[in-house]
């Protein structure tokens, strides 16, 4: 692995590459969540800004060096009146580029029809949303809804669009309420393609071995593996909804920071470099880049189901291909 110019790579991260997921990566990677970002607009200092297409091709030879890459960059930003930017940014760094797609970040108050002429204008193909914007308070207790508004999915469906949803609530796709929710919304807007981020936020994998079964069925519903370093929990999707639903998705920059998230109790936690608990009775350890704890755990959750490599390569570009018409 050589670095690039854009590269946080240290040897240690080098030698877990080659050990680790050198022979299990494909030829060519559909990146199906990631971020890009331009000044002022997002809250991260671990990164420089701004990050475009160019900047995020480089940072993921950190993560899969040599192979063909393309993306589905997530419109985001922490500042509201950073929207309409962030937004014209993903635009912008996909144009001309015709195996990369982008997502316009709305709020719950966006008007419908605006929202549907400017992603047309835009050039983008679907939408994503955050509980940030939701008006609850905490957030990390909203419903879907209160930050995707069913007048948005209603637009989604019209239009076929791909949305991208990451869940909240303490128990994520186990919580009655967001099952009753991806249920009635699912079938009552079949056009609107859904993707649950971060492996349906089974941070948690008991959660997703709870909650899943009762999404069985639903043929608008897609998730991405997005940073999600359990192996059981893109494990259960592939065991109980089938492998073709998955897609890979690197979350630049969670993938470039260092550490892991970790399953704990009914919930998990995240174990970032900044924490006092690498130093161990039998050594020191060094955390790599979670981009590459991710891509382990999602190499360990396909051996686990004995995918064959097709199946992998389903994951890693086809089904992202199908889902966002990439030629």
């Amino acid at each position: 692995m050589t670095a690039p110019t854009h590269s946080l790579l240290q040897p240690h991260d080098r030698e877990f590459y080659d050990r680790e997921l050198a022979s299990f990566i494909p030829d060519k990677v559909y990146d199906a969540h990631t971020h890009i970002w331009t000044s002022g607009q997002v809250p991260w200092n671990w990164l420089p800004s701004p990050v475009g297409t160019d900047a995020y091709l480089e940072y993921m030879q950190d993560l899969h060096p040599g192979r063909h890459t393309a993306a589905l960059f997530l419109s985001w930003t922490h500042d509201r009146n950073m929207i309409s930017a962030a937004n014209e940014w993903t635009a912008e760094q996909i144009a001309g580029r015709p195996q990369f797609r982008g997502l316009y970040f709305v709020t719950p108050e966006d008007d419908p029809e605006h929202v549907r002429e400017e992603v047309r204008r835009l050039g983008l193909c679907g939408l994503k949303c955050y509980h940030t914007m939701s008006a609850v308070k905490p957030t990390w207790e909203a419903a879907i809804t209160d930050f995707l508004p069913e007048s948005l999915m209603q637009v989604a469906h019209e239009e076929e669009w791909v949305v991208t949803l990451h869940m909240v609530r303490s128990r994520a796709v186990a919580d009655p309420g967001n099952i009753e929710c991806l249920i009635r919304c699912c079938r009552k807007y079949p056009g609107m393609q859904l993707v649950l981020a971060h492996s349906a936020r089974g941070f948690q994998p008991s959660h997703n071995l709870e909650g899943l079964p009762r999404l069985a069925g639903l043929e608008n519903l897609w998730f991405d593996t997005s940073a999600n370093c359990e192996p059981i929990a893109h494990q259960a999707i592939l065991r109980i909804l089938g492998h073709e639903r998955l897609m890979y998705g690197s979350d630049l920059p969670v993938s470039h920071m260092r550490g892991r998230s970790v399953s704990v109790a009914d919930t998990f936690l995240w174990l970032t470099e900044d924490l006092p608990v690498w130093e161990e009775k039998h050594q020191t350890i060094r955390p790599v880049l979670t981009g590459l704890e991710h891509l382990r755990s999602v190499r360990q959750a396909c051996w686990s189901e004995r995918l064959s490599d097709a199946q992998v390569e389903d994951i890693f570009w086809n089904n992202a291909a199908r889902l966002l018409k990439v030629e």
